[in-house]
């Protein structure tokens, strides 16, 4: 018997990876390549290997969402996945563990998970230690429950707000995405892929700019602006994290469907990004491309194009890589040599992150690591930094001593509103949500066809692409601890202070019974705090997440007539927009005393939101997002190229100004910070540019600053953006106390793809700004850059590092 070298621990991946592939059938190479719900291998006690012998008789690649699918607890989850594996790894020939994997945009998807806020609000920080912070929370759960993939970070840029995923993403611009996306994976596959979980950068490529905003439909980019704007995040994951796992994106790139085209998972991907981990289906991508885009004829011919594409794993279930694929194996049309290359890779995954020396977990101390104090404390901290001010006439902070506090709207009291759409229990459809009809009052999702027009692909819900899952593994309303916004306040209220609470309306609807109880309690407060919502999630009763697409930026149902009719009664307003929608919130604006963007803020959003309305910690969230001012702009974004963020002639619409209502990067405090002059010294296109700035605090509290450093190439070979974001910080300052923020700008930094598509960074002029935001520019300069055009390749793309030297007292 020859010596099995993959079971070897101190024996290379590489080495290990090719002596199993030389041992493997054909029959257990492609279940490498596929993938089961984990309800397929369970019944009524749990996990069945009478069912994975059926399911998976020669093992399988992934299983998906133990934990995300079910009602599970964690020592329950990890009791599953030890099941799973003991059978694999005794109960098929050669021992292959599976890999399981589960989603965590804004926390882990699980039950008893800790609930932070979702992605957007993690991007509004602006703070990638944060973040990271977050992931390797996430990390730890995962571990802890025998999960060792996940379905995150997601690192669309997303610059059409009308599209419902915009809140699992970090925003608009590449720079933030990839800063904060690369911070993510750091969290989640840590310093050792022995000892983290594989991340998922998704959607490749450019999901979350459909045409009309409408999920999965055709994006149409050129190749510079895929490159330049929508690759980017991606590269600075895969050469800033070594990110291990990447999902094909829904939408048509250009007419090539991702999940089937070799040209951008392979030559893009792999060869120009430097891609060299594992590439994962999203959830039925290969079958789409018979019925959604109609490139395949049938599964087999689906088959086909997804390995020849470059696809390694379909999740998240066995279909087209079964046996059509296998049929297709047997008729020629796949080589073994493109199936060894998918399964190399798989299998190198499965070695490096050491699941074939510690395939179980000690479920009985799985759910130590959930829900703790530290991590509560942690959700806490990233649902204030969350928060934006975008506007105050001085109502806030609310000063100590009031008497009466009115607590206003459907966010006020609702934990279901606190949560993102890929946050347990919101992911599913729960019983109070069942049978509800398209939010809003428009047509169901399986509205006839009309004008013409066949309506497309429909679904009663989404839940009915889904394994049936019955009894006690039944997803449920299992909330972690939850504070409402109004638990929050009245906390921090005091005792002498008196909360009264309407609801006044609901997130849908038009039922405005509520409002004179709500203009009843609004006019006997000194201030009225209206919490208007939106609810997260995938099914139809959802006004905002996946598949729930809107023409209209308003708030939903008769919730800005509420706001109108609070205000109408003279008690100083404070609306607070509780939503993963980008509204245009011009309207409540108008009327509101102050106004405040707080994303789905996750479990301890009401304590968050409350230290920030009591001025208990200064606001210190930015826009990771352009607010429109009504949908028409859309879309609306930091870095139009140059001559598009106004009209010709006259710069401005008919009936609007070109502007956002509030720009990328705003946000305000309840402190001031004076900027000294710029100081840039800039060289040639080999050297990096130094800009550096002295920050002082001139109010009165202490705060966050978000330093931000925009930068704008004059003359270039092609149309480059007005303004770029190039690199950014967050400081801390007491009152009086200053500090000197040093940029160091690699001149990769500054390249674009030229007329020939090389990435290449150009000499001439470049303005520097540095501010509070895109359109809060406090000193700039503008410098030459010497000597030749020099290529930068989109691998080579290195991050503007940035250093902070604290001084007290001092003055710019």
């Amino acid at each position: 018997m020859t010596e099995q070298v993959y079971k070897d621990a101190s024996r290379g991946v590489e080495e290990r990876a090719e002596d199993l592939l030389s041992r493997m059938t054909i029959e257990e190479k492609v279940a490498q390549l596929g993938c089961a719900w984990i309800t397929s291998l369970m019944d009524s006690q749990g996990f069945s290997p009478t069912l994975a012998r059926e399911v998976a008789p020669h093992g399988i690649g992934e299983v998906t969402r133990i934990s995300g699918a079910t009602a599970l607890r964690p020592a329950e989850s990890a009791a599953i996945a030890n099941d799973l594996q003991r059978y694999m790894v005794e109960g098929t020939r050669l021992g292959i563990p599976a890999l399981v994997h589960e989603e965590g945009t804004g926390g882990f998807l699980a039950r008893d998970a800790t609930v932070f806020p979702q992605a957007i609000g993690l991007a509004s920080t602006f703070d990638p230690g944060l973040v990271e912070e977050v992931a390797t929370v996430i990390r730890e759960q995962l571990l802890a429950v025998g999960a060792r993939h996940c379905l995150a970070p997601v690192l669309d840029v997303a610059r059409d707000p009308r599209w419902g995923r915009v809140e699992e993403t970090f925003g608009e611009d590449p720079v933030l995405a990839g800063v904060l996306g690369t911070a993510y994976v750091r969290g989640l596959q840590g310093e050792d892929l022995a000892g983290g979980v594989l991340a998922t950068g998704k959607h490749f490529l450019g999901h979350a700019l459909p045409e009309g905003g409408r999920n999965h439909a055709p994006v149409q980019l050129g190749p510079r602006e895929l490159r330049d704007v929508h690759a980017e995040p991606f590269a600075m994951a895969i050469s800033g994290a070594r990110l291990g796992s990447v999902m094909n994106s829904y939408s048509s790139v250009d007419g090539l469907p991702p999940a089937g085209s070799r040209a951008i998972l392979t030559d893009l991907l792999r060869e120009e990004l430097g891609f060299e981990g594992v590439v994962v289906a999203d959830y039925f991508a290969v079958s789409f491309l018979i019925s959604h885009h109609r490139v395949a004829a049938d599964k087999r011919a689906a088959a086909r194009l997804a390995l020849h594409a470059g696809l390694d794993i379909e999740l998240p279930e066995t279909s087209c890589f079964g046996e059509p694929l296998m049929d297709a194996i047997g008729a020629g049309e796949v080589s073994m040599e493109l199936i060894d290359t998918a399964v190399r890779r798989v299998l190198s995954a499965k070695l490096a992150l050491g699941l074939f020396e510690h395939p179980f977990v000690d479920a009985g101390r799985s759910a130590v690591v959930f829900d703790t104090p530290e991590q509560r404390a942690l959700a806490r901290r990233a649902a204030e930094e969350s928060i934006v001010l975008l506007r105050n006439d001085g109502v806030l902070p609310l000063r100590p001593g009031l008497r009466r506090i009115a607590v206003i709207g459907p966010g006020a009291d609702d934990p279901r509103l606190l949560q993102g759409d890929y946050h347990y229990p919101s992911h599913h459809r729960l019983p109070a949500e069942s049978g509800a009809k398209a939010a809003g009052g428009g047509p169901s999702a399986d509205a006839a066809a009309h004008d013409g027009e066949a309506a497309g692909p429909a679904v009663e819900d989404i839940d009915s692409l889904l394994p049936p899952v019955t009894g006690e593994w039944q997803p449920g309303a299992y909330y972690t601890p939850h504070v409402t916004p109004l638990a929050g306040i009245k906390a921090l209220a005091g005792p002498g202070t008196s909360v009264e609470h309407a609801a006044g309306c609901a997130v849908t609807g038009d039922d405005r019974s509520g409002f004179e109880e709500a203009v009843r309690a609004a006019s006997g407060a000194e201030v009225a705090v209206v919490v208007v919502a939106g609810r997260s999630g995938l099914s139809l009763a959802s006004t905002v997440g996946e598949a729930r697409d809107a023409t209209s930026l308003a708030l939903t149902g008769v919730q800005e007539e509420l706001v109108e009719a609070v205000a109408a009664t003279g008690t100083p307003t404070v609306v607070v927009v509780l939503s993963g929608r980008v509204h245009a919130l011009e309207r409540v604006g108008a009327v509101a005393s102050a106004l405040v963007q707080a994303w789905p803020l996750g479990e301890e959003g009401g304590s968050a939101l409350a230290d920030v309305l009591f001025g208990v910690v200064s606001p210190s969230g930015r826009l990771p997002v352009s607010l429109p001012r009504r949908v028409g702009q859309v879309p609306r974004y930091l870095g139009h190229r140059a001559g598009g963020s106004t009209a010709m002639f006259y710069g401005e619409y008919v009936d609007s100004p070109t502007s956002p209502l509030f720009p990328f990067g705003h946000g305000l405090g309840y402190t001031s910070f004076g900027y000294g002059p710029i100081r840039v010294e800039a060289s040639d296109t080999l050297t990096p540019v130094s800009v550096g700035v002295d920050l002082r605090n001139t109010g009165e509290r202490t705060g966050d600053e978000v330093v931000q450093l925009y930068v704008t190439d004059l003359v270039a070979s092609v149309a480059r953006p007005e303004r770029q974001l190039v690199g950014f910080t967050r400081v801390r300052l007491a009152p009086g106390e200053s500090c000197r923020v040093e940029f160091s700008v690699h001149p990769s930094r500054l390249g674009f793809f030229d007329e020939r598509l090389r990435r290449v960074t150009e000499p001439g002029q470049f303005r520097f700004d540095v501010g509070a935001s895109s359109a809060d520019l406090r000193s700039g300069a503008t410098v030459s850059l010497g000597g030749e055009v020099v290529e930068y390749p989109i691998s080579s793309l290195r991050p503007t590092t940035v250093s902070v030297a604290t001084s007290t007292g001092s003055r710019p």
